[in-house]
């Protein structure tokens, strides 16, 4: 243990005035390594025998999720620890992913999926997915990864898709008599390039390169989803999205339910009828139930925790399995 005390003076004389917000001044261990608590027990569960629960939240990114004064956490880095953490320990016998995201980028997304296959492949460990508020585009495509998917009868999912977003300033500079002069090595290196209009040729390369990766969603889609009608998958795979009660009534998830129930599953899936539920986090995090906040909603800087309510952004260029309308 040490005492690592971060003074703030700038910081002090807002505190006060901002809502939300609070200074912890505490002894926490130096390691930040992922610990465990028990969130859920069976009543006189003796057994040893442990379900862990594990949580993506947020947008889904190979990259650093940015907090005050902090670089922040990356999700694929923080999913795949908690992976290992629960391979490594003979006493979990299976996994309840539980889902709370609007996706991310294509790429993340994709090794997230993966991850979760290599996990299920080499330690023949169940993993039940449990859908939260949202689990869009790329957050229902790492749910095809699962054994089971459970969703609340009101989580939003589907928004199976493919995004690009451009944006073209050219009209608005050429109104002040600005004009984009770039100098590059091919015809089609500035494709999508906002300071000029985007000729049909452009189009039709990016159109090509979203086609593949929608392809590659719907491939994943009908491979873990063999119950889904032909007709159903045509209407279901356009962008849209449902509730999880409709979702359920089609066959994109399996059932309705909550976390108890994912609980059940996952227990059942493994062969167990008693076990606990611990909860995978770092040491300064709260755990006060199954439900308390994951670190991308509420961001911890060494001793000083800041609550903040950042909203979504797209912050890389490029390809997104996501559904997120504020981020447009």
């Amino acid at each position: 243990m040490s005492i690592r005390i971060l003074v703030l003076f700038g910081l002090m004389s807002c505190l006060s005035g901002c809502g939300g917000m609070r200074l912890i001044i505490d002894v926490v261990p130096a390691v930040d390594g992922l610990t465990e608590t028990v969130v859920l027990e069976d009543p006189g569960a003796e057994s040893s025998d442990k379900i862990a629960l594990i949580q993506i939240t947020g947008m889904i990114a190979d990259a650093d999720r940015p907090g005050l004064l902090t670089k922040g956490e990356n999700p694929v880095s923080r999913l795949v620890e908690s992976l290992h953490k629960a391979a490594k320990d003979s006493k979990i016998k299976a996994i309840v992913l539980r889902i709370n995201s609007p996706g991310g980028t294509v790429t993340a997304s994709d090794v997230v999926y993966r991850e979760i296959q290599h996990f299920k492949r080499t330690t023949k460990k169940p993993v039940v997915v449990l859908m939260s508020d949202l689990a869009t585009s790329g957050g229902y495509y790492i749910a095809c990864a699962g054994d089971e998917i459970i969703a609340h009868p009101t989580t939003i999912t589907g928004s199976i898709g493919v995004i690009i977003q451009t944006f073209n300033f050219s009209e608005g500079m050429r109104r002040i008599g600005i004009k984009a002069d770039a100098i590059t090595s091919g015809p089609n290196k500035a494709a999508g390039s906002p300071f000029e209009p985007m000729p049909p040729e452009h189009r039709a390369l990016l159109q090509g390169l979203v086609d593949e990766f929608y392809d590659n969603f719907v491939a994943i889609v009908t491979e873990s989803r063999p119950n889904l009608s032909p007709a159903d998958l045509k209407w279901i795979t356009d962008g849209r999205v449902v509730t999880g009660r409709r979702a359920a009534e089609v066959g994109l998830i399996d059932s309705t339910g909550d976390l108890r129930d994912a609980f059940e599953a996952a227990k059942r899936r493994a062969g167990l009828t008693a076990a606990k539920l611990v909860k995978y986090h770092r040491p300064l995090e709260y755990v006060g139930s199954a439900y308390a906040r994951s670190p991308a909603a509420n961001p911890q800087i060494n001793l000083l925790q800041l609550n903040l309510n950042a909203g979504p952004l797209l912050e890389q260029s490029g390809f997104y399995y996501l559904w997120d309308p504020a981020a447009w």
